[in-house]
């Protein structure tokens, strides 16, 4: 079924056909509608979940470990500053590896104070433990918080589903919903294999000591160190499972099938811009028009970023003469984190290969700083042209008013 709707209202559709049986709630913009839309559904009985308000973002994830250490699918979902005050529990949840679900509605982080959009939330929390997905449009997001139940469920590692603030979260665009039957098809009841029962007590997530030791039974029992290796393992393997979940998704519901890098007009292209989320399809409109002007260039759109599909990213950017990296997030005194991920996978994967693309690192769009499709098509166009005063791995930004 069709329907017009804001990105908010899409992955609180998504929270309710995936069966989410609590929802803990905290509100900051822009994410704020999408724990309201659920709200909504338990108030009307259209969802069997309970909706716990709390006092802060720190106890809205501790809200969700306790719920899915009870054995309970649970969600929430922050933006900005509300998800770095969750850092501690988010390595937590992460390191006791539980399937959790929560969309970011991406927002730049203060100081100084914004509500606007880039990517800078997030991308500060990829090194923690957690998968993270990242959405281009209604469509996606949708979809996509489906499909994140199912990952982190199969991988018990917790997923971020991340999406535009305002260019995304309060749009309306049309999206097909999932029909219910589908989605149970699809996604099974959530059975964990250790869950809290005061039946048969137990401790979770005791102290660990460096070293190997022996369990209550008498067993020895993983140190610290050997549950951060199965962690970073199991995180590898997800790539994999990932792949696996999209194909069964799109032969049920006939969309979908790019797990990893979701490409447009790569095919033949000698440059390439990458992205993620909304800006993605809007370099679409970039490529159409330079392609319009004998230009043969492409876009490569990331999908999944954590864990890092590195051999498919290097795959679709390999036989580019250039690849232009288009990112609203920065690694201070570095460059753009996406920037340097694809530096790395392009040498990982070369093969003994002297030549690979020249890669070229833009920064935009920080704290929602317009991006205007003219200076997208300027910077590619001058790139392409080799017009262009920026040199490979030299760091350049669009849009900046210095």
């Amino acid at each position: 079924m069709y329907t017009i709707e804001s990105g908010n209202v899409a992955a609180a559709l998504g929270v309710k056909l995936a069966g989410a049986q609590v929802i803990a709630a905290y509100p900051i913009t822009p994410q704020t509608p999408l724990t309201e839309k659920l709200s909504e559904f338990i108030e009307s009985r259209e969802m069997d979940a309970q909706y716990i308000p709390v006092e802060s973002e720190h106890s809205a994830l501790a809200v969700c470990i306790a719920a899915s250490t009870a054995g309970a699918r649970a969600f929430t979902a922050t933006s900005a500053n509300g998800l770095l005050y969750m850092h501690e529990q988010i390595h937590w949840a992460a390191g006791a590896r539980l399937p959790l679900v929560m969309c970011v509605v991406n927002r730049g982080v203060g100081a100084p104070w914004t509500v606007w959009n880039d990517h800078q939330d997030s991308i500060s929390q990829r090194d923690t433990g957690w998968i993270q997905m990242y959405v281009c449009d209604h469509q996606q997001i949708v979809d996509t918080v489906i499909k994140a139940f199912r990952l982190a469920e199969a991988v018990s590692i917790p997923v971020m589903v991340c999406y535009d603030g305002y260019l995304l979260s309060h749009t309306y665009m049309p999206f097909d919903i999932p029909d219910q039957k589908s989605v149970d098809g699809f996604l099974s009841p959530y059975r964990p294999e250790y869950a809290l029962d005061p039946d048969k007590p137990a401790n979770f997530n005791t102290v660990t000591l460096p070293d190997v030791r022996a369990d209550i039974h008498g067993r020895m029992s993983h140190g610290y160190m050997e549950v951060r290796y199965l962690l970073q393992e199991d995180m590898r393997k997800a790539i994999d499972v990932a792949g696996d979940i999209e194909k069964r998704f799109k032969q049920i519901f006939g969309r979908g099938g790019e797990p990893y890098v979701e490409s447009y007009r790569c095919e033949d292209a000698e440059f390439i811009a990458v992205s993620m989320g909304s800006l993605a399809y809007q370099l679409r409109d970039v490529v159409d028009m330079l392609r319009d002007e004998g230009y043969k260039v492409g876009i490569a759109a990331i999908r999944l970023y954590r864990p890092f599909p590195d051999q498919a990213i290097a795959k679709t950017l390999e036989k580019a003469k250039g690849v232009i990296v288009f990112e609203k997030a920065l690694s201070y005194g570095y460059q753009g984190p996406l920037c340097a991920d694809i530096q790395s996978a392009l040498y990982a994967q070369s093969n003994g290969r002297k030549k690979r693309p020249s890669v070229y690192p833009y920064i935009l769009g920080l704290g929602g700083r317009e991006i205007k499709t003219g200076d997208l098509i300027n910077a590619v166009r001058r790139v392409c042209t080799e017009t262009s005063t920026d040199t490979p791995d030299t760091l350049g930004w669009i849009g900046l008013k210095i």
